[in-house]
């Protein structure tokens, strides 16, 4: 398939990352793809347009130019809706969806022009694993932990705790709802200033792993309401770290628990893309990330990556790589999909239907399977 690859400047709210380096961008160039980037499309990740042009790439002035000219656009966060028109019939998307607020109209849009559509949650290996979700997930668990620190300071309306406290003066108490990757970078980043970490989650195997990989530094629990309203009295901090796997996430933590924390206590919702993790948890953004219920100062920011976009930028380079090289392998888009494992299991909207089983109960969509409407050519 010949490749014109579209990178487009990411106009959701405060995200500040690109979906591919300059680094990346010569990669492809080297490997017979046409990149185009849209104007100061990196520059918030301080990429700057002469950095795509030395690798390669071809800048363009404008969004409608970018859209006009690409059959494939990789983005980072999902195309707003003043993004939908700017698509042709029969483009390939490859992006976040963020099930937790999918836009049912935007979906409609995709299944009229025939677009196929990826999406980051979605994209799988054959041993189970969701790859680019995980490179995401091992960020967000370590800033989940610096802007919990943040906020327990006293200037911003915090408890006054410093995480790993001092000698005389015990640390801060850390819950971790997730035993999965986000859970895992925030307990290693959470011990390693010396806080008492707790990790509870569903799956004993789980909370086994944990136990065997830190050595037994943690305390882990299985996840039920006992121990969440045990927990949350004595907590500092709770981190809602829930398994994408779950793809839809429902909040595990009620309203009457919430209302029993101690005022100046901090929750990070880092599961909000997908849902919730608290009952009190709204969309918050980093230009304003925080508000406080019942004395609680909540953290809901769903692109938390966006915070360190630069990092982010590579590490989603580094990720997305593997998958566009293999846009260039065969000639058709049914081809690439019946061919790669991957990028079929990440596929969201094909041929006019949704091929997803979560994303067609949420928008009230008909759902096919992927492998039925290949296998029809």
């Amino acid at each position: 398939m010949n490749i014109a690859l579209g990178i487009p400047k990411e106009r959701a709210n405060d995200e500040r990352r690109v979906s591919l380096s300059p680094a990346g961008v010569k990669i492809l160039n080297e490997n017979g793809v046409r990149v185009l980037i849209e104007k100061n499309a990196g520059l918030a990740s301080n990429f700057t347009d002469e950095e795509y042009a030395e690798a390669g790439g071809y800048i363009t002035d404008s969004q409608e130019t970018l859209y006009e000219n690409a059959n494939v656009i990789v983005k980072v966060s999902p195309p707003q809706p003043q993004e939908a028109a700017l698509f042709k019939p029969n483009q390939m998307l490859i992006s976040a969806l963020h099930l937790g607020t999918v836009n049912k109209s935007l979906i409609n849009s995709f299944l009229e022009k025939n677009i196929t559509a990826l999406g980051f949650e979605f994209i799988e290996t054959r041993d189970g694993e969701l790859p680019i979700v995980r490179t995401l997930s091992e960020i967000a668990g370590s800033l989940a932990i610096q802007t919990a620190a943040k906020y327990l300071e006293t200037g911003y309306g915090g408890r006054g705790i410093l995480l790993g406290g001092i000698a005389g003066v015990p640390p801060a108490h850390i819950t971790i709802i997730g035993a999965g990757t986000v859970g895992l970078f925030a307990a290693q980043d959470a011990l390693g200033l010396g806080a008492q970490v707790t990790v509870i989650d569903k799956e004993i195997n789980r909370l086994r792993r944990f136990e065997a990989f830190f050595n037994r530094h943690i305390v882990t629990a299985i996840s039920n309401e006992h121990y969440i309203s045990e927990l949350a009295r004595i907590s500092d901090v709770m981190i809602g770290a829930l398994s994408p796997k779950q793809k839809v996430i429902k909040h595990v933590v009620n309203e009457n628990i919430i209302k029993t924390m101690r005022p100046g206590s901090v929750i990070i919702d880092v599961s909000i893309d997908q849902g919730a993790c608290f009952a009190t948890s709204r969309h918050t953004t980093h230009t304003n990330p925080i508000f406080v219920k019942h004395g609680v100062t909540h953290y809901c920011v769903p692109n938390i990556p966006s915070a360190v976009a630069r990092t982010a930028s590579f590490a989603l380079t580094n990720t997305l790589l593997p998958f566009l090289m293999k846009l260039t392998a065969h000639e058709t888009i049914t081809e690439i999909l019946w061919n790669s494992h991957s990028l079929r299991k990440g596929t969201y909207t094909f041929k006019g239907y949704v091929t997803q089983k979560s994303l067609a109960q949420i928008t009230d969509l008909p759902c096919r399977e992927i492998d039925m409407l290949l296998a029809t050519g």
